[in-house]
């Protein structure tokens, strides 16, 4: 290559998978196992997510559960006590290979690394969500609400954006969007597990606001327990995070047709979080708010529309520049797909008349699950009974 064909985005992007040839491979490529186990770990990790993943079209679907098996993977990783640095270093080493074409022989590497190359996902996007986790493992507090936008960038809006690539997305207003819903998703999740983290040693509420409500952090994390000041601090990230979700919202309308109800969908589900957790008088600490299956069958109907709670500002939401802490993140994005050129074609109206074949599939199997799950609570109420006989 000459001086005058090479450009900076080659350093940034993947490289092609190095494949063996098929007849080696016993007639196989190796790529639907790898398929597989990328949905058997969405369907395992998250049923909000699994449940809006059955709405993309089939390429895009496929990226992102390779993107979620990738980040899953390695947030296990990093989760278990017995893993440290050492872990993230390995992690470190391991999007090395996935960059240079030589993934390590993980099912999610593999699938991920194609995902990053077919998409053309820079390298600093992942980088990012991997200096998050480094967050984590150093047990770092966050002394302002920049401060926590900042992590929640790292390790959620930076999935939001990849999402966002995937999708063939690069335009930087839609990109800002995107990361302001993966910031609203972190809020919520923070918010949800406030009294899980805290008998975990870990605490992620800014500590100008506990200051601010007379909270003794290290108090706090002695003795987890619900007080009305800890309630008002969860009701503030909440608005923090309705703040975010409004924005993110906004941006729903510039991905493309076939992928607006799944994100949608995807959002409501989280937003109802915020919702429970205002049920329970904001109490983190005593309960974990959840969704039921019901309720998310009501919310895939739901976000089959655009949403118009926000409609009198949803176009200057779309228009808002990114949150600062996510602002390098959304450029890094924009200008790769600037110089590198979108790999994404958009979807035809073909793919709007196959996405009411997939929401009855997925109203019919969750009417399946449902009634599998109910069967198996009578076996079990049965055998309950015959045990005390």
């Amino acid at each position: 290559m000459t001086s005058t064909e090479f450009h900076p985005t080659d350093m940034l992007v993947a490289r092609p998978l190095a494949r063996r040839p098929i007849l080696v491979n016993y007639g196989f490529s190796g790529e639907f196992e790898d398929e597989k186990a990328c949905s058997a770990a969405i369907r395992q990790g998250s049923k909000s997510f699994h449940l809006a993943s059955l709405l993309l079209p089939s390429p895009t679907r496929q990226a992102a559960r390779a993107l979620y098996a990738f980040c899953r993977h390695s947030d296990d990783l990093i989760d278990d006590p017995r893993s440290g640095m050492p872990a993230l270093l390995k992690l470190r080493q391991r999007l090395d290979l996935i960059y240079a074409g030589d993934p390590a022989p993980f099912a999610c590497d593999r699938a991920f690394a194609r995902t990053v190359r077919d998409h053309q996902v820079p390298k600093p996007i992942v980088e990012a969500l991997l200096d998050g986790f480094a967050m984590d493992l150093g047990g770092q507090r966050y002394r302002s609400l920049a401060d926590l936008k900042a992590y929640a960038t790292c390790v959620a809006a930076s999935v939001g954006v990849m999402m966002a690539a995937v999708m063939g997305v690069r335009d930087s207003e839609a990109l800002a969007r995107a990361a302001d819903l993966g910031i609203a998703m972190q809020l919520t999740n923070i918010a949800r597990d406030i009294g899980e983290d805290a008998r975990n040693g870990r605490l992620y509420l800014p500590l100008d606001w506990l200051d601010e409500h007379g909270l003794d952090a290290e108090a706090f994390l002695a003795a987890p327990r619900f007080t009305p000041e800890l309630g008002k601090i969860v009701r503030r990230l909440l608005r923090e995070a309705d703040h975010h979700y409004r924005l993110g919202h906004a941006g729903i309308e510039s991905l493309p047709p076939a992928c607006r109800h799944a994100i949608r969908t995807a959002a409501l589900i989280y937003e109802a979080i915020g919702t429970q957790i205002a049920r329970n008088g904001f109490d983190s600490v005593s309960t974990r708010a959840s969704t039921g299956l019901l309720q998310k069958t009501g919310l895939l109907l739901k976000g089959r529309h655009q949403d118009r709670r926000w409609s009198a500002t949803a176009m200057l939401d779309s228009k808002a520049p990114p949150d600062p802490a996510a602002a390098m993140l959304v450029e890094t994005l924009s200008l790769a797909g600037h110089a590198i050129g979108s790999v994404h074609d958009r979807q035809t109206d073909e793919g709007k008349e196959n996405a009411v074949g997939r929401l009855t599939e997925i109203l019919l199997q969750l009417h399946a699950r449902t009634q599998l799950e109910q069967q198996e609570r009578r076996l079990l109420a049965r055998k309950k009974v015959a045990s005390l006989a």
